[in-house]
């Protein structure tokens, strides 16, 4: 059995949960143990050489070279020639990430800042890029002090928004110059490897993620892969995704007042229940009483746009049953069509057309399951205009039919109450 890979903290900073990152400086004398990084990261050499893994690709680190780690990525520095030195900024992946689709991207373009940091993840910076590089490490430094020494300046107004615009500016820098290099050596290197799994993981938690689409993906078996997370982790494969969902969780918290049933739903929980049991086990805390505690203080990214994007998913989530059109939900809140397309795939990672059809489709069975009426009267009252647009959903969201459904649902409930067993569970 391979030894479990050690995971760093969640947080930014141990000392305040609440910020936007953190600054240390760090030195490494000799090889390191493998971790993986709940929390992004960027590593800034400022001395020493050595090798470092990331994702299973080994890259050298010398003066000047940046390290981009991603949420859930694992890295290792397995070689050091020469003591290395270098700044270390924790930030807050999915708020900055947010940020740049909705807030700075004021041309729509389309962007995957997870695919662009993963494909070049170090760079080497050369001439002036290094000392432009440096003052913006330097500056998020003189804002809010030295993490390991719990050393902070005075807090000075618009601290987050001040970060913010800094950590921005390193991604885009980052990317400016990792395009660049891909460029100058008309290459792109993609490596499938087994620490790709994690990520892919992290990448895709609103889908229903299951060890037998991992299999095809990675071309492994699923006992493979199983035995390749639970060595690796520690972990299940279903207790990690109940891990890595706890973060998406909590934003939910923050912006909208969805139930415990709804978040379980879009979120790809079993049900309220299942959600309130891992969120108090994983955060100590009651997912109702976070709530009530930081919705009101919240400053992290707080700007009316991230607001609005759950808004829309709530408005959708509502509406279902009404003739709602993308051009009607995107005018109702003022923005395009390809702006309510963008929103979606980045908070629910589901198109309009495909979110809209899956609630509708999530109704459509409570139905089927608590009431007898006909197929077609259920298609028309969650919004299909006919059976067979429910029965082509269906197919794709529950791959069978609403009549099979509704058959082989009731027969499982039958048995298991002939048996003495619990109520049935779908998804």
């Amino acid at each position: 059995m391979n030894d479990i890979i050690g995971m760093q903290s969640q947080y930014r900073s141990d000392y305040n949960h609440s910020s936007i990152c953190s600054f240390d400086v760090e030195l490494i004398e000799n090889p390191t143990k493998p971790l993986i990084h709940k929390m992004s990261r960027f590593l800034f050499v400022k001395k020493g050489n050595g090798r470092l893994r990331l994702q299973g690709r080994d890259y050298e680190l010398a003066p000047g070279s940046i390290v981009s780690i991603l949420p859930w990525q694992t890295s290792d520095v397995f070689a050091v020639s020469e003591p290395l030195e270098f700044y270390l900024l924790k930030y807050y992946f999915d708020g900055i990430n947010n940020l740049i689709k909705s807030f700075y991207n004021t041309s729509n373009d389309l962007i995957n800042i997870i695919a662009d940091l993963t494909a070049n993840p170090v760079i080497q910076c050369e001439g002036t890029q290094i000392e432009d590089m440096n003052q913006l490490f330097i500056q998020i430094r003189n804002e809010i002090g030295f993490e390991a020494t719990k050393e902070s300046q005075n807090k000075m107004d618009l601290s987050n928004i001040y970060l913010t615009n800094k950590v921005v500016e390193i991604i885009i820098r980052f990317y400016r110059i990792g395009m660049l290099f891909e460029k100058s050596t008309n290459q792109k290197v993609k490596i499938i490897d087994n620490t790709e799994i994690i990520q892919y993981i992290y990448n895709n938690l609103s889908k229903k993620l299951t060890l037998k689409e991992l299999s095809a993906n990675f071309f492994l078996s699923e006992s493979s892969i199983s035995h390749y997370i639970k060595d690796t982790t520690g972990l299940s494969f279903f207790d990690l995704i109940n891990e890595m969902r706890i973060g998406k969780t909590a934003n939910f918290l923050l912006y909208t007042d969805f139930t415990m049933e709804e978040l379980a739903e879009i979120l790809g929980f079993v049900d309220g229940a299942h959600i309130s049991k891992v969120f108090m086990s994983r955060i100590g805390m009651k997912a109702n009483d976070y709530r009530k505690t930081y919705q009101k203080i919240n400053k992290i990214c707080k700007i009316k746009e991230t607001k609005t994007s759950f808004e829309i998913i709530d408005y959708i989530y509502r509406q279902y049953m009404e003739p709602l059109t993308p051009k009607v939900v995107a005018d109702n809140f003022h923005i395009s069509v390809k702006q309510l397309n963008m929103i979606l795939l980045y908070q629910v990672e589901r198109t309009y057309e495909d979110f809209l059809n899956f609630v509708r489709v999530n109704r459509a069975s409570e139905l089927l399951l608590s009431t007898d009426n006909s197929v077609s009267n259920i298609a028309k009252s969650v919004g299909f205009n006919t059976t067979k647009t429910l029965a082509r959903n269906f197919l794709k969201f529950r791959l069978m039919t609403p009549g099979l459904f509704r058959q082989t649902v009731e027969l499982q409930e039958e048995d298991a109450t002939s048996k003495g067993g619990g109520t049935h569970e779908f998804s």
